[in-house]
């Protein structure tokens, strides 16, 4: 190993916490596989953390969810970046905001302990983590046996090294809309979080008040809910309409089962499914929707397919600035 390798940052796992996961964009092109998409639920903080470091936006970087603990002690100095979730992180015992690039020095100890807003933060490592890729992409995950330190796909483990793919940086200051983001992650009292769908699929088979309700009443963040996909809990849709056959399933897929409580397919979706769909979120609204705790009331607002492409080409050209 040459002497600027041995510079990279590195961090040792001292404690695993509730679920830490190395994640890109995601595994894309393999669904025909069976395979799913995984990468960062929260797309958008990832990229922003890559942002600070100079980084490409899809570089690899961990994903903690929920924070539980998660401790670890920097083996070699660096710099690191932090976005989405405020999980109470600490270094040394010193309060850690998300949103910023920070020195680490040997032996500091990085901890995340519980959400206090948003659920998932994003650490970010110079020229992202050293990680092989499976089927191009190092996103675990965990259901597929796919990608993350070991190639098999499973959270991080008390003793796991991560280790920064690079040395080199350019660091950079959050820009006013990467800030509005954060600031999103905590939405004012008593108001629902609203979430951009693109409707299509089998909508038509709803009833006309069914289809009120699920755009005119509020929602709420059931505690059934992982990085495959959130179960929203409301007024009843009913829908009508014969069996269906299974079909390709989006990021953001809106499903209504028997029960008539949507379900909204996430990350780790599987690829085909058999349920009516409402249609499906945009990739905006999925990075929304992963940083939501149980209980948090979100109410859904039909777009245009033109107006949730302008606004996913608006966000990815911020990063171009």
């Amino acid at each position: 190993m040459s002497a600027d390798n041995d510079k990279r940052v590195r961090l040792d796992v001292e404690r695993s916490g509730a679920l830490a996961l190395v994640q890109d964009a995601g595994r894309l092109g393999v669904r025909h596989l069976g395979v799913t998409q995984g990468g960062a639920a929260d797309w958008v903080s990832l990229g922003w953390a890559n942002w600070l470091l100079g980084n490409a936006p899809d570089a690899p970087g961990l994903e903690i969810t929920m924070g539980g603990g998660l401790t670890l002690k920097v083996g070699q100095a660096g710099t690191l970046a932090l976005c989405g979730a405020d999980l109470a992180a600490t270094l040394d015992g010193e309060a850690l905001l998300p949103g910023q690039a920070f020195a680490v020095t040997a032996g500091q100890m990085l901890k995340f302990e519980r959400p206090v807003a948003g659920l998932r933060a994003y650490l970010a490592f110079p020229g992202g983590l050293d990680v092989a890729p499976v089927l191009g992409s190092a996103a675990s995950t965990v259901r597929d046996g796919l990608g993350g330190l070991d190639g098999e796909g499973r959270a991080l483990a008390s003793g796991d090294v991560l280790t920064a793919a690079s040395n080199e940086l350019s660091l950079r200051e959050l820009p006013a809309s990467a800030q509005a983001w954060q600031q999103s992650l905590t939405p004012e009292e008593g108001e629902a979080l609203e979430l951009a769908l693109v409707v299509g699929a089998q909508i038509a088979e709803f009833s006309g008040d069914s289809l009120f309700r699920a755009f005119n009443r509020d929602w709420a963040v059931d505690g059934r809910a992982d990085r495959m996909g959130v179960r929203l809990t409301g007024p009843r849709l009913e829908r009508d309409g014969a069996g269906m056959v299974s079909e390709g399933i989006p990021l953001g897929a809106v499903q209504v089962p028997a029960d008539g409580q949507p379900i909204i397919l996430l990350n780790d979706r599987q690829t085909i499914g058999g349920y009516p769909r409402l249609g499906a979120l945009t990739p905006l609204a999925c990075a929304q929707l992963a940083q939501c705790v149980p209980g948090t009331r979100v109410r859904l607002a039909a777009v245009t397919p033109g107006q949730a492409r302008q606004n996913h080409l608006a966000a990815l050209a911020a990063w171009q600035a």
